[in-house]
């Protein structure tokens, strides 16, 4: 039976000793009572949830699955009665202002809390995963009757939210959406359409579903610029603002998916069902980039998720698991075979899963303290520097992360042997639940454009430089640090290496803008292995300090610098690699005519 185990030590010490967070929340309004006991209670609380409550309905979710009937989905056993104690426990309120009902914490812990919920069952904890971004869409966007009604019950858990963006004619190109929205003489619109891959859009969990949906309105431009943003609820509002009669609006069908069974991902077909215009008309994907950009980070905590889950399993697997012999030797005689976490190969393995698993960490929490500061400093130079850093890292952790996630959660598999491929362990399941994160909120592919494209190129590097000169400034600081020269000297290399490859890919799209789509996925994935590297240095720097001092324990300080020295001289060096398929340039792709593809 695969399990999980909320690694607090290592949380505690990327937010408490390496980002500093005591005095983060110190330099925030509103923000003072986070210190770091209340925030280890919290954390202590939320990881016994996650552990005791959500971590054993993991696999009978997968078994299971969601069933629809009559248009009513029955999710799988356990799933409400684990909703009703998250909602009991006051936890989807944890980061939300007062003024709605909130606990008013930094969002950077309840980033915390979703990582762990995450780990621990990932298809449930997409169920209020997704009201998270519905509420920081209504709260962005809202009128003051809207979030009186709607975002006061998101953030009890009373109601979960959806977002309805794509249908089956358009994916990820928004701009050709068909879904009608008809103005009505009451203020509302009527909304007609069908949407697909709707996560959590019809379920028995809460008494009410709020559906953010995009569709267009009569007058509406064509593409992108004629697309407005509604809420739909599955139950309208009563006068009182509780639940009244059912909206013209139901689940058609279930996806037969790869992966998270236990999360109904839903078509969703609106018949003229009643929405409410969000934000202003024809701003509708303005507005929900509000909710695309929370989801993208929740999606980068899937990738550290996977990772972490299949890193704790393959660890316990091999130690346990007696295969051959050490080659220098038998390691434990007095058995008839060592563990296999003797042999160099999986330990290859192993390491790779704990590198990334504790690197994406750090990367999600330096992110999320990015967002603390773009919602709450009083100080508009540092919020705008903050938010130009949090666009620049955005698309690299959601892609870099699910990408590293799914490497990681293959690696537990082979590390199983055999056994991987067999369900009762859990860690095929854990391959195909990671699969779709590489997906949804856009795949690689679009993040990639987006990094190089809007992010770095069209902003003439500067977006870029928001984030070097922050790892430019950390190498100054620690060059005299002759003990950390291993870690600091090549992440200052490869830090002006960064700046040159995307000068050079910019001069190639000078002449020829398919440079930017033949080398963006290999870019981001350089700029994935790059900003990693700047958070293990970080790490490294962090744990030989306290070695140094004597402080804390031991064996984990050390074993954080062996993981940081392992990822410079194993993992870090594919951006050579990666570096040279970017230079080899387009024509390599786009020489072959389309008819040559099918000889």
């Amino acid at each position: 039976m695969p399990e999980y185990k909320a690694p607090l030590k290592d949380i505690q010490f990327v937010l408490d000793e390496m980002l500093h967070s005591e005095q983060h929340y110190q330099s925030l309004p509103g923000c003072e009572e986070a210190t770091p006991d209340m925030v280890a209670a919290i954390l202590e609380e939320g990881a016994k949830f996650a552990e005791r409550v959500l971590a054993p309905l993991n696999q009978v979710g997968d078994r299971e699955g969601c069933q629809l009937t009559d248009g009513e989905v029955k999710t799988p056993t356990g799933f409400k009665e684990a909703y009703q104690q998250f909602v009991e426990g006051g936890w989807p309120s944890l980061a939300h202002d007062p003024e709605w009902g909130g606990q008013g914490l930094p969002e950077s812990i309840g980033i915390v809390l979703n990582e762990m919920v995450g780990s621990a069952n990932w298809s449930w904890s997409m169920y209020p995963g997704l009201s998270h971004g519905a509420m920081n869409t209504i709260e962005a966007h809202g009128t003051e009757a809207q979030k009186q009604t709607y975002l006061t019950r998101l953030i009890s858990g009373e109601w979960t939210g959806t977002m309805c963006l794509t249908e089956s004619h358009c994916g990820t190109d928004l701009g050709m959406l068909k879904t009608k929205a008809e103005p009505q003489a009451d203020g509302s619109y009527k909304i007609s359409g069908t949407k697909i891959f709707i996560s959590a859009g019809e379920h028995d969990m809460a008494d009410n579903i709020v559906h953010i949906v995009l569709a267009r309105l009569p007058d509406a431009p064509q593409g992108t610029k004629g697309i407005s943003l509604f809420i739909v609820p599955k139950f309208l509002p009563n006068s009182d603002g509780n639940v009244g009669e059912r909206n013209n609006l139901s689940c058609g069908s279930l996806e037969h998916k790869m992966g998270i069974h236990g999360n109904a991902t839903c078509v969703m077909n609106f018949d003229g069902a009643t929405g409410y215009l969000i934000g202003p008309e024809n701003k509708g994907l303005n507005c929900m980039f509000t909710f695309m950009n929370t989801a993208r980070l929740g999606t980068a905590l899937q990738g550290l998720a996977h990772a972490e889950w299949g890193y704790q399993n393959s660890l316990a697997y091999a130690r346990d698991r007696l295969q051959m012999r050490a080659l220098n030797g038998p390691a434990c005689p007095d058995k008839p075979a060592d563990p296999i976490i003797v042999h160099p190969d999986v330990r290859r393995m192993l390491l790779t899963q704990k590198a990334f698993a504790e690197g994406g960490r750090a990367l999600i929490y330096y992110c999320a303290q990015l967002v603390d500061r773009v919602n709450l400093t009083t100080d508009s130079d540092e919020r705008q520097q903050a938010d130009t850093q949090l666009a620049f890292l955005t698309p690299i952790a959601k892609a870099f992360l699910t990408e590293t996630g799914f490497e990681s959660a293959n690696l537990g598999l082979q590390i199983f042997g055999g056994h991987g491929y067999i369900s009762e362990w859990g860690m095929e399941q854990n391959v195909r639940d990671s699969r779709i994160s590489m997906l949804y909120e856009g795949t690689t592919g679009i993040q990639a454009l987006d990094l190089l494209g809007r992010k770095v190129l069209m902003t003439q590097g500067e977006s870029l430089k928001s984030f070097t000169k922050v790892v430019h400034k950390f190498c100054q600081s620690q060059a005299e640090n002759r003990a950390m020269q291993e870690f600091i000297s090549p992440l200052a290399r490869l830090n002006k290496e960064w700046g040159d490859l995307t000068t050079r890919i910019g001069m190639k799209a000078m002449m020829n803008r398919e440079e930017v789509g033949a080398a963006s996925v290999d870019y981001l994935m350089y700029s994935g292995y790059a900003t990693m590297a700047y958070l293990w240095a970080r790490m490294a720097v962090t744990a030989q300090q306290k070695l140094d001092a004597g402080e804390g324990d031991r064996s984990f300080y050390q074993a954080k610098l062996k993981t940081a020295r392992f990822y410079f001289e194993r993992i870090l060096p594919r951006t050579k690699t990666l570096e040279a398929t970017i230079d080899s340039g387009a024509d390599n792709l786009l020489a072959m005519d389309e008819a040559e593809f099918s000889c």
